[in-house]
């Protein structure tokens, strides 16, 4: 944003500083200033051609007498409007135009000049055109004072500060704010606009009536000018709108823009003929129409905060007028709107509509109601003194906003402990006096009232300690050492759990991935796991990225393609993130690790002993993470049919962990993937949720292990882990492991059966097991499972 610092001069005086230093003095204050531009050519004075003759040697030049008041020049000028009682730029010997062009006296085809009849292009005030080449050099008004500063006298004496603000301080891209930071710098007084006016004896209740049928409107303000004239803008004015990219369009539109890049405060006219005697301010209806100022067919939705008349949409608030109400060349009396509404409403109406403007960009921030009731009072001042209005008696106001004043109380001792300063009472409360904030101090306590206009700063010590310090000067900080505890750094709860399964997924060999957090209608479906509502996006930027995923499998599965594609077989990608979605209707969290493999775990190519990935390895992945993580003994997996679709439906699992579904792993579905693909996706927030204890050292046992083998052939319908658990009950505490190491089904046993092969290690660690008694343990097993499962013991 660009400021004009003659139009703050007029409410702080900084005519004698140096604007570079000043600058420099503001960006270290924490308003970064990012670019300064000055207006300011030595010798460059009004003039008024008093003789014009065309030049003897040329058919198009002009040989010129200019009168500059303590002198008459001779000049050679080549401008079509050329001609006496012209009252012009003269750039005098000597004067520095841009392009670094220096003037100086010459011959011009054998006629002396002594100067140059300048246009605004020439100067750097206009961008050099086709149309503005042929207006020639600039015409001054008739009453132009002669020999004085032409660029003082057309306002563009000026030096322009461009701002790069911090979103938390956009109320210093408008002047009035700005001069208050300036003075908060300076220590200088700011001295506000003008607000008085003479009003006359009409009753403004007679005038108009309102409304206001939404909660999405905090303070809405009316007033109305009569009798007001429709000409071009003073001078000062336009030039001011010009600096901060504004064009002017006539003295009443140009006085609303230019009250809200005073205050920050944007305002809305309505022609008051049009208008009518009443407004509401109400919610749009769905798919409900106006016509802007703009001449476009706008279609509204419920969300959109409307200005009407009680029967037709005027404006759509805060972000463009009705082409039925707006002023024209023609509007006498005007009705003068000054509002807070809600900035969420501002903020998606614009966005949606695409109607990004000065005033919608301020509204979308809190607004202070203190502005919101003198910038109206302050245009109602302009509108008298350059459009000759007549002002009506009274204001119609509409008022819900929050009265209640900020205040913050804190200590001398806390601001140097957060600063790391040594500031004294008397640097505080000069600091304190120069930003305009109203204090008292109680024993050593200082309680501080926040002032309406800065918005910015909430009712928190760290935000009235962070304006101390950044006045006081951040780089005036004495560099020291800290003294305080160490402590060992460590990353806490969830973030180390997360951290300590990266570090086992790398270690398994896995490598990790970042995928797009949205995706497209299609993929939302794939691998729906949760079964939550999906979240789509109010404005996507793309179709392709229109929802919020809620599972990650699905985007891992586009990095397998892509790989396959560049010829790469054997893949073991991971990913954590966070996934997320609506269970009623409430927004749901949730941290998963999803990881895919598929091709060769282990390649060996020298005797081509490879290591091929299976369902039977992803499960002892699964299980080396999970004991990885303190959980052995607490889970169990289970073939599901909850699985999502795009799983196999007989080679797959839900992992259960006490009693607790946390994931699934599976093969992919043939429909989905001819190659064997396998995934698995975890619930991390489920996770975290199983609490484990801290591990404990266990010495490796002295006495002697006994191990047995055995195999049940049983139905091919009943899971293992029913048997392994069934294994694990029967043989108590002297069975410390249970390993399946065969499944087999063929030609040797019926082919409804399958055998699967045990082995079982018995120990203790106080003494020396028998046979005997690890026997009577061993047909206890044995008899449990064929009676539970009608298994037949293999080899028996």
């Amino acid at each position: 944003m660009a400021l004009s610092l003659n139009w703050v001069n007029d409410y702080i005086d900084i005519k004698k500083e140096d604007k570079k230093a000043l600058a420099d003095k503001i960006t270290k204050a924490g308003i970064n200033v990012e670019k300064v531009t000055s207006f300011n050519i030595e010798n460059l004075v009004i003039g008024e051609i008093v003789a014009c003759e065309m030049h003897p040697d040329s058919d198009h030049l002009h040989v010129c007498k200019v009168d500059i008041k303590s002198d008459i020049l001779n000049i050679v000028c080549g401008a079509s409007n050329v001609r006496v009682g012209l009252k012009v730029i003269v750039a005098l010997p000597g004067a520095i135009l841009p392009g670094n062009f220096e003037i100086k006296k010459s011959k011009i085809r054998g006629v002396e000049s002594n100067g140059m009849l300048c246009a605004l292009f020439e100067l750097g005030l206009e961008e050099k055109t086709e149309e503005t080449y042929q207006k020639g050099i600039c015409e001054l008004p008739s009453d132009a004072p002669l020999g004085e500063n032409a660029l003082e006298y057309l306002g563009y004496d000026d030096t322009i500060y461009e701002l790069d603000l911090n979103p938390n301080r956009t109320d210093c891209n408008n002047h009035l704010p700005f001069a208050y930071e300036i003075g908060a710098v300076l220590g200088k007084k700011v001295v506000e606009p003008d607000i008085s006016f003479k009003e006359s004896n009409d009753d403004i209740n007679k005038e108009v009536t309102l409304k206001v049928e939404t909660e999405n409107v905090s303070m809405y303000n009316l007033m109305v000018a009569k009798d007001v004239t429709i000409k071009e803008s003073p001078n000062f004015i336009k030039r001011r709108l010009e600096v901060a990219g504004v064009r002017s369009i006539n003295n009443v539109v140009d006085i609303s823009n230019y009250v809200m890049l005073e205050y920050g405060q944007p305002l809305h006219f309505f022609d008051k003929d049009s208008v009518g005697n009443e407004i509401v301010v109400r919610m749009a209806h769905d798919k409900e129409t106006i016509v802007t100022l703009d001449k476009e067919e706008r279609v509204l939705t419920k969300d959109d905060i409307v200005i009407t008349d009680g029967k037709k949409s005027l404006c759509v608030a805060g972000v463009m007028g009705g082409l039925n109400s707006g002023i024209t060349d023609n509007t006498k009396n005007i009705l003068i709107e000054s509002a807070i509404f809600n900035p969420y409403n501002i903020r998606y109406t614009s966005l949606r509509l695409g109607l990004r403007s000065e005033a919608s960009l301020r509204l979308e921030k809190p607004l202070s109601y203190e502005y919101t009731e003198k910038a109206i009072k302050r245009a109602c001042h302009l509108l008298e003194k350059y459009a000759d209005a007549k002002i009506v008696k009274g204001i119609v106001t509409y008022d819900k906003t929050d009265k209640k004043t900020k205040n913050i109380s804190v200590t001398l001792k806390e601001i140097n402990s957060i600063l790391g300063m040594t500031l004294t009472d008397e640097e505080v409360i000069n600091i304190l006096q120069n930003l305009g904030f109203t204090y008292h101090k109680e024993q050593e306590e200082y309680h501080v009232e926040i002032p309406l206009r800065r918005q910015d700063i909430y009712e928190q010590k760290e935000d009235l300690i962070e304006e101390i310090g950044r006045l006081h000067g951040y780089d005036n900080i004495k560099p020291t050492l800290p003294i305080v505890e160490t402590k060992k750094g460590v990353y806490k709860e969830n973030i180390h759990l997360r951290k300590m399964i990266s570090k086992r997924m790398r270690s398994l060999g896995f490598n990790e991935v970042r995928t797009y957090t949205l995706v497209s209608e299609e993929e939302i479906t794939k691998f729906n796991y949760d079964n939550k509502e999906f979240i789509k996006l109010l404005r996507p930027m793309l179709k392709e990225k229109a929802y919020v995923r809620q599972n990650i499998v699905n985007s891992l599965f586009d990095i397998y393609n892509y790989n396959i594609n560049k010829k790469i077989k054997d893949i073991l990608i991971y990913e954590i993130s966070n996934v997320y979605g609506l269970e009623n209707e409430d927004y749901q969290e949730d941290t998963k690790l999803s990881f895919l493999l598929s091709g060769k775990y282990i390649i060996n190519t020298w005797n081509n002993n490879n290591l091929e990935i299976d369902f039977y390895l992803l499960k002892g992945i699964v299980e080396n993470l999970l004991n990885y993580l303190g959980l052995e003994n607490r889970y169990t997996f289970k073939l599901s049919s909850n699985v999502p679709k795009e799983i196999h439906p007989k080679i797959n699992s839900e992992i259960i962990i006490d009693n607790k579904n946390i994931g699934y792993f599976g093969k992919l579905h043939p429909n989905i993937s001819k190659n064997d693909v396998y995934v698995c996706e975890i619930s991390l927030t489920k996770l975290f949720n199983c609490k484990t204890s801290d591990v404990k050292y266990k010495e490796l046992n002295k006495f002697p292990t006994i191990q047995k083998d055995l195999a049940f052939i049983v139905d091919n319908n009943i899971d293992s882990m029913e048997i392994y658990n069934e294994i694990k009950r029967a043989g108590g505490k002297l069975l410390t492991n249970i390993v399946i190491f065969d499944v087999y089904k063929g030609d040797k046993i019926d082919k409804n059966k399958k055998s699967i092969a045990y082995n079982l290690t018995f120990e203790d660690y106080n003494r020396t097991l028998t046979e005997e008694e690890v026997m009577v343990k061993f047909k206890d097993i044995i008899n449990s499972v064929e009676k539970k499962f009608n298994a037949i013991l293999r080899d028996k």
